[in-house]
């Protein structure tokens, strides 16, 4: 009965969209603080300064790779876009602390499915740039990608496509 009061929001994502894999302030790549993503070396993409400590699916797709580390994780949706998130800067040193995980390789998510949790409170005071990164290496797709604004984790599209 008391139903009526409660609000969800069904969020509709193009299926052509890759929506935040985190919330925060979205910076252009090329300001990144590390020179192989501020160059693309990794592909082009989107930066994000997290407000939150938890990392979603961008898009509904395949987990094709989880670092053991668990700083990045790579997931190909159904239109073989591949995605690569990237966790923070110089990261991957703390060998997996601090990062817990709630997906392994070969799962199947849809977008704003819970994939990592982030310790940022422990990471920042370790001195740990936690700006996380959304690639899209080896693309060969049209994209339009966002620069700036506020992104809203599972929600936000950062990325559009066309084949």
């Amino acid at each position: 009965m008391f139903n009526i009061f409660k609000r969800t929001q069904k969020v509709s994502i193009p299926s052509n969209a890759i929506v935040a894999a985190i919330s925060g302030k979205i910076i252009p790549i090329e300001d990144v603080k590390d020179e192989v993503f501020a160059k693309k070396m990794l592909g082009d993409g989107v930066a994000i300064v997290p407000s939150d400590d938890v990392i979603v699916a961008p898009c509904q797709g395949k987990i094709t790779m989880l670092y053991p580390t668990m700083h990045a994780f790579g997931i190909v949706n159904d239109d073989n876009l591949e995605v690569l998130i990237h966790i923070g800067i110089n990261t991957v040193n703390l060998n997996g602390k601090g990062f817990k995980s709630y997906v392994k390789e070969g799962d199947y998510v849809n977008a704003g499915d819970k994939i990592i949790h982030v310790d940022s409170y422990s990471m920042k005071n370790d001195g740990y740039d936690l700006t996380t990164m959304i690639l899209y290496p080896n693309c060969t797709y049209n994209l339009n990608i966002k620069k700036e604004g506020y992104a809203k984790k599972g929600k936000s599209v950062i990325t559009t496509y066309e084949k």
